[in-house]
C-alpha cells in the first residue's frame, strides 16, 4: 500500500510537471521529502525512470514534454550538497556519491545508442541538463566521466542534426582546453569545420573554449556561409578572447571582415559588441586601439573601425573628447603621430558627412583654410629628403615613412575644409601649388597633393591651366649656368686690362716725380687715381677669373621627374569631364609628355603614361581608335603590370564608346558573335559593298579574338582583368557571344582559378545579373550550354577541367536560364513569344541524346530534362516535344535515364490535362478573361514549384556554385528545431487558405502535448 501511495506521488509529480505554471521548487522539495524517508530507494529509482521514459519518446519540442525535461534534471540534481572545503570532499568523495544521480546517469548511458533518434535526441538533452545544473566544482566517478564521454563522442556523429546539437552542449563540461589531445575539443573542432548544419556550428561556436589550439578555428568561423554562424562567432571572440590574444594581422581581418559584412546583423555585432569589448579593455582609449591596429599598414580598416566607434556617440561628444588640438584647433607639430593624425582626419571627414548638422562641430575641431594651409605648408616642409645611404638605414627610413603617412593625413584633411572663402581658397592653393613645384616634396604624396588641388579647383580650364604650369615648372625649372663668352669680349676685356695697367705704372711714375720735385698736391691727386686704377684692374681681374652665371630653363628627363609630372597628369584627367575634350594644352602636354614616356626605358614611367593615354582616349573617340593599335600591342609585349593598364584601356574605350571604336563605321548596334561566326554578318548586309565590311568584321573579329585570347594568360591579374571587362560589355549590351559566355563558365569552374577569388566573385554576381535581365541574355546561355558540355566530357585526363562536375555546370545553365526568373518587365515583353527558353533547350538536348543514345553523358542530360521548366498546354510544340521524347525514351535503354525521362514525360501530359480542365471551367463559368489568364498562371507556378522541391529532396549536397531561382519555395515540415529543416522537406499545397485566428489557436491547442492521457493509458494496458 506504500508502494501505491509513492507510486501515484511519482506520476502525480509528473502530471505536475507538465505545466509550466506550476512551482518546480516545490514539487521537487515535496518528492526529495518523500525520498528521504524511504529506506529502499531501489523501487523509486525503477519508477521514476518508468515514467521518465514517457516523455524521452517525444521528439517534438513540446512545452509539457521540456517542462517535465527540465523538472526530471533539476530532481537529480538537488541532493546535491554545496561544497566549501575542497580538501574535505576529497576525503569524503566515495560517502558523499548521489545513488540516484548515478542511476540515472546509468540508465541514460545503456539507452543513447537506441534506434530511436527521440530517445537519443532526449538522452543527449537529459545528461546536458543534468550536467549544466550541477554546480561548478562538483565531482563524479572517474568511471562514469569517461562513460559520458565516449557515449557523447559517438552522439556527436549522429546522422540528426539534433541529436549532435544536445551531445555538443553536454561536452562542453567536459573539455579540458590545457590538454593538446583532449578528444572533446577535438571533436568539437571536426565538427566546426565539416559539419553541414549551422547550428551544430553554432552550439560548437558557443561551447567550445578557446584557446592557442582553437581559436584559428574560431577565427575560420567569422567567413562561415551562414549569417547566424558569423554572428556568434564574433560574440565569441568578443566575450571570451581578449585583444591580446590576437596578432596584428588577425584584428585587421576581423574588422575588415565584419565592418564589411554584406549582412547588417553581423556588422552590428562587431560594431556594438567586438569594438566595444576592445574598447573597454583598453579604458577607452581610441588611439590605443589604433596602435594595436598598426594604422601604417591598414588604414581604410583604421577608418572604418573610427567611423563605426563614432557613429555610437552624439556630434557634441565627439568634439569635446578630441583633446588632441590646441586653441589654435591645430595639433601641435611635436605631438603629431600617425594615430592622431588619423583619428583627426576621420573626424573631420565623419562630421562633415552630417551635413547641415555637423557644421557647427567642424567649425570646433577645424580652423580657417588659410591658417591650415600654413600648418600644412610648415610640416611638409620639414619631412627631410633622404640619400641613397641614409635608406640604408632602417630607423631613419621608419622615421620618414612614418612623417610622410602623417603627411598624407594632413593632406587628405584639406578635403574638410571651407574653401569657399577667397582669401583661404587661393592660399590654399598657393600652397599645394608650391608642394608641388618643390623638388623635395615626397613621390607619396604628390598624388594627394594634386587630387585636392582639381578638387578646390571647379573649372576645368583653369585645373588645366594650373596643372600645365606646374608640370612645366617641375619639367623645366629655371637653373643658372655659366653663360659661354663670346672671342671678341675676351679680347676686349684683355685690352682694356692692359690699358688700365699701362695707365697705372704711367701714374705711379708720375708720382715719383712730383715728390721727387716736392710738388704735394700732385701727388696727392695722382694717388687717388692710382687707387682708382688699382680698383678698375682688380675688378676686370675678377670678371676675367669668374665665368658670367645666366638664368635658362632646362629641361629635366630623369625617371623621378617623369613620373611626378605623369602622375599630376592622370590625376588632373580623372577629374576631368568626358565632354571636356582634348584642347590646345592637353594636346600638347600629350605631345611632349605622355607619348614619349611609352617609349621610356623606365617601367614606372611606361605604366604611368599608358595610364595617361588612356584616360585621354576617353576624352575623344578619333584619338580613341587612333592609339587602339598601340595600346593593343602594350597589352601583349609590355611587362606584366603594363600590359594590365593598356588592357584596361582598351575595355574602358570599349565600354565608353561601343565596338564602334574597332571600326570606322559609326553604327551603335552590339556586336553579335561576330568573331566566331564570320559569315552571319555579311550575308546581312545590303545596299553596301562586300569588300569594306568584311575588311571591318575581319578587323572586328581579330581584335576580339585577342581579347578572348587574355582568358588563357599564365598571368592571374591579366586574366582577372580581361575576364571582368569582357563580363562588362556583355552586361552592358556592347558585346554579345555565347562562346565568349561559355569561355567564362568554364574559366569560373576551372580549378586553376581556385585562388582567385575576384575573379570567381566577380563571375558569380555576372551570371545571374545577366541572364535574369532579358530572355535573349537567356538565349545566349541556351547556345552556350552543348558548346561547353562538349568542351567538358572532351577534356583530356590532364586537363584541369577533367575535374569539374559535369552535373553542377549542366544544373548551373538550368537555373540560369529558367523563364520563372525573368525579371518581370522582360516576362511582359516575352508574353508573345509561345516557346520558352527551356522549351528549345529540351529540343537541343533531345536531338543531342539521339545522336548516340549509349553515351555515358546521356545520364546527366536526361536528369537536365527532368528539371526543365517546360511550357505546358495543348499545343503543337508540346505535341512535338512529347513525340520527341517518345522517341528518345525508344533508343536509350539506361534504366536511370527512362525515369527521368518518364518523369518529363508524364510533368508535359500532366500540365496539358490540368490545363484542358480549367479552360473548361472557364468556358462555363464564363468568368473573366484576365482573371483566367492569372489562375492558370498561378497553377502553372505551383506545379513548377512542386516539381523544383522534389528536385530538391535528391540533390541536397548540391555544390555551393549553384545558382538558386528566385521563384523556388519550399516549405519545411515544422519539427522541434530549425537545424532539422534540411532533412524533411515537402512541397508547398496547391491550395493555401488563410484561417482566422481563433481557428489557429484552436488547432494549436489541439497540438498540444499532454502526457497524462499516455501515463494513465500505458498504466490500464498493465493493470
Amino acid at each position: 500500500m506504500v508502494a501505491e501511495n509513492k507510486v501515484l506521488e511519482i506520476k502525480e509529480a509528473f502530471e505536475k510537471a507538465q505545466k509550466t505554471h506550476n512551482n518546480k521548487a516545490k514539487l521537487i522539495s515535496a518528492l526529495k521529502q518523500r525520498y528521504i524517508k524511504l529506506e529502499d530507494k531501489t523501487i523509486f529509482h525503477e519508477e521514476f525512470v518508468y515514467y521518465l521514459k514517457f516523455p524521452m519518446i517525444v521528439y517534438k519540442r513540446e512545452p509539457a514534454v521540456e517542462s517535465v525535461i527540465d523538472f526530471a534534471a533539476k530532481f537529480a540534481t538537488s541532493f546535491e550538497e554545496p561544497v566549501e572545503n575542497e580538501e574535505a570532499t576529497e576525503e569524503d568523495e566515495e560517502e558523499e556519491e548521489d545513488p540516484f544521480l548515478n542511476y540515472l546517469f546509468h540508465f541514460l548511458l545503456k539507452s543513447h545508442n537506441a534506434n530511436s533518434h527521440a530517445v537519443r535526441f532526449r538522452v543527449c538533452q537529459l545528461i546536458n541538463k543534468l550536467l549544466g545544473s550541477m554546480s561548478e566544482n562538483a565531482q563524479i566517478d572517474d568511471d562514469l566521466f569517461d562513460q559520458i564521454h565516449e557515449a557523447m563522442l559517438v552522439r556527436v556523429k549522429d546522422k540528426f542534426p539534433n541529436v549532435r546539437i544536445q551531445a555538443v552542449l553536454a561536452m562542453a563540461r567536459l573539455q579540458d582546453p590545457q590538454d593538446g589531445d583532449c578528444p572533446t575539443v577535438n571533436a568539437y573542432l571536426l565538427l566546426l569545420e565539416n559539419d553541414s548544419n549551422p547550428e551544430v556550428r553554432r552550439a560548437v561556436l558557443s561551447c567550445i573554449a578557446p584557446s592557442a589550439k582553437t581559436l584559428p578555428k574560431i577565427l575560420g568561423r567569422t567567413r562561415d556561409v551562414k549569417e547566424n554562424v558569423r554572428k556568434l562567432a564574433y560574440q565569441v571572440l568578443a566575450e571570451k578572447v581578449p585583444l591580446r590574444a590576437l596578432s596584428i594581422a588577425q584584428r585587421v581581418q576581423l574588422l575588415q571582415q565584419g565592418l564589411n559584412d554584406r549582412s547588417g546583423a553581423v556588422k552590428e555585432v562587431v560594431q556594438k559588441k567586438l569594438l566595444q569589448a576592445w574598447l573597454r579593455l583598453l579604458e577607452g582609449n581610441v588611439l590605443d586601439l589604433l596602435h594595436r591596429l598598426d594604422v601604417e599598414n591598414c588604414p581604410e580598416v583604421a577608418m572604418a573601425a573610427l567611423n563605426a566607434t563614432f557613429a555610437l556617440s552624439p556630434l557634441n561628444e565627439l568634439a569635446q573628447n578630441c583633446s588632441n588640438i590646441d586653441n589654435r584647433k591645430l595639433i601641435p607639430l611635436d605631438n603629431l603621430s600617425c594615430e592622431n593624425s588619423l583619428y583627426w582626419r576621420a573626424l573631420c571627414e565623419y562630421v562633415k558627412s552630417k551635413g547641415d548638422e555637423g557644421e557647427e562641430v567642424l567649425e570646433q575641431i577645424l580652423p580657417e583654410a588659410a591658417i591650415y594651409a600654413e600648418y600644412l605648408y610648415g610640416y611638409l616642409k620639414s619631412i627631410p629628403v633622404m640619400t641613397e645611404e641614409q635608406k640604408t638605414d632602417f630607423a631613419q627610413l621608419e622615421n620618414v615613412m612614418t612623417k610622410e603617412f602623417i603627411g598624407q593625413q594632413l593632406v587628405l584633411l584639406v578635403g574638410c575644409l571651407d574653401t569657399a572663402e577667397e582669401g583661404g581658397r587661393k592660399r590654399v592653393l598657393a600652397v599645394l601649388q608650391e608642394m608641388l613645384v618643390l623638388p623635395n616634396t615626397p613621390a607619396s604624396l604628390v598624388s594627394l597633393l594634386i587630387e585636392k588641388l582639381v578638387t578646390v579647383l571647379r573649372d576645368d580650364d583653369k585645373r588645366i591651366q594650373m596643372v600645365a604650369e606646374i608640370i612645366s615648372e617641375v619639367r623645366e625649372p629655371i637653373v643658372a649656368v655659366n653663360a659661354p663668352i663670346d672671342a671678341n669680349d675676351r679680347r676686349k676685356r684683355q685690352i682694356k686690362l692692359a690699358g688700365v695697367k699701362v695707365k697705372l705704372n704711367e701714374t705711379k711714375q708720375m708720382l715719383e716725380d712730383s715728390i721727387a720735385v716736392q710738388d704735394f698736391g700732385q701727388a696727392s691727386e695722382l694717388k687717388d687715381k692710382i687707387t682708382e686704377f688699382e680698383s678698375l684692374k682688380n675688378q676686370l681681374m675678377k670678371e676675367a677669373e669668374e665665368p658670367e652665371m645666366k638664368e635658362v630653363r632646362m629641361e629635366k628627363n630623369d625617371p623621378d621627374t617623369l613620373l611626378k609630372c605623369l602622375t599630376m597628369c592622370s590625376e588632373l584627367l580623372k577629374q576631368m569631364s568626358t565632354d571636356k575634350g582634348i584642347g590646345p594644352t592637353m594636346n600638347g602636354i600629350m605631345e611632349s609628355l605622355i607619348l614619349p614616356g611609352i617609349a621610356n626605358a623606365h617601367p614606372s614611367v611606361r605604366n604611368m603614361a599608358v595610364e595617361c593615354l588612356g584616360l585621354c582616349t576617353l576624352q575623344n573617340k578619333e584619338l580613341a581608335k587612333r592609339h587602339l593599335v598601340l595600346l593593343l600591342q602594350i597589352a601583349q609585349l609590355d611587362d606584366a603590370k603594363i600590359r594590365i593598364s593598356a588592357l584596361k584601356a582598351v575595355l574602358d574605350q570599349l565600354l565608353l564608346n561601343g565596338m564602334e571604336t574597332l571600326t570606322s563605321n559609326t553604327s551603335q548596334s552590339p556586336l553579335s558573335d561576330s568573331y566566331t561566326e564570320k559569315g552571319d554578318s555579311n550575308q546581312q548586309q545590303e545596299g553596301k559593298e562586300a569588300k569594306e565590311p568584311a575588311e571591318e568584321e575581319n578587323t572586328v573579329n581579330n581584335i576580339l579574338s585577342l581579347l578572348s585570347g587574355f582568358l588563357d594568360s599564365e598571368i592571374p591579374e591579366l586574366r582577372t582583368e580581361a575576364a571582368e571587362g569582357l563580363a562588362k560589355l556583355m552586361f552592358c549590351g556592347r558585346l554579345v557571344s555565347s562562346k565568349l559566355l561559355s569561355r567564362l563558365v568554364l574559366l569560373w569552374y576551372n580549378p586553376v582559378t581556385e585562388d582567385d577569388t575576384h575573379l570567381r566573385h566577380c563571375l558569380g554576381v555576372f551570371f545571374p545579373l545577366f541572364a535574369y535581365a532579358s530572355r535573349s541574355n537567356q538565349e545566349c546561355f541556351e547556345e552556350s550550354f552543348l558548346p561547353t558540355m562538349h568542351t567538358l566530357f572532351n577534356a583530356p585526363g590532364p586537363s584541369p577541367l577533367a575535374e569539374v562536375d559535369t552535373a553542377n555546370v549542366a544544373k548551373l545553365f538550368i537555373d540560369l536560364t529558367r523563364p520563372s526568373a525573368l525579371s518581370q518587365q522582360s516576362k511582359k515583353t516575352d508574353d508573345y513569344q509561345e516557346l520558352t527558353v527551356h522549351d528549345r533547350l529540351a529540343v537541343k538536348i533531345c536531338n543531342e541524346i539521339l545522336k548516340d543514345p549509349a553515351a555515358p553523358d546521356v545520364r546527366i542530360y536526361a536528369r537536365c530534362l527532368s528539371t526543365l521548366e517546360l511550357a505546358t498546354g495543348e499545343s503543337v510544340c508540346n505535341k512535338d516535344l512529347l513525340m520527341l521524347l517518345d522517341e528518345v525514351c525508344t533508343e536509350v535503354k539506361d534504366k536511370v535515364c527512362l525515369r527521368a525521362l518518364e518523369k518529363c514525360i508524364h510533368q508535359l501530359k500532366a500540365g496539358s490535362k490540368d490545363n484542358g480542365s480549367k479552360d473548361a471551367d472557364t468556358t462555363i463559368n464564363q468568368a473573366p478573361v484576365e482573371n483566367g489568364e492569372e489562375n492558370e498562371n498561378d497553377g502553372d507556378q505551383l506545379k513548377s514549384t512542386k516539381k523544383r522541391t522534389k528536385r530538391g529532396q535528391k540533390s541536397a549536397s548540391t555544390a555551393t556554385r549553384t545558382t538558386r531561382s528566385r521563384t523556388t519555395r519550399r516549405k519545411t515540415v515544422e519539427v522541434s528545431d530549425e537545424s532539422d529543416g534540411e532533412e524533411i522537406i515537402e512541397a508547398v499545397p496547391e491550395t493555401v487558405t488563410r484561417s482566422t485566428r481563433r481557428a489557429k489557436a484552436a488547432a494549436m491547442e489541439k497540438t498540444k502535448m499532454n502526457l497524462t492521457d499516455l501515463i494513465s493509458r500505458e498504466a490500464d494496458q498493465s493493470s
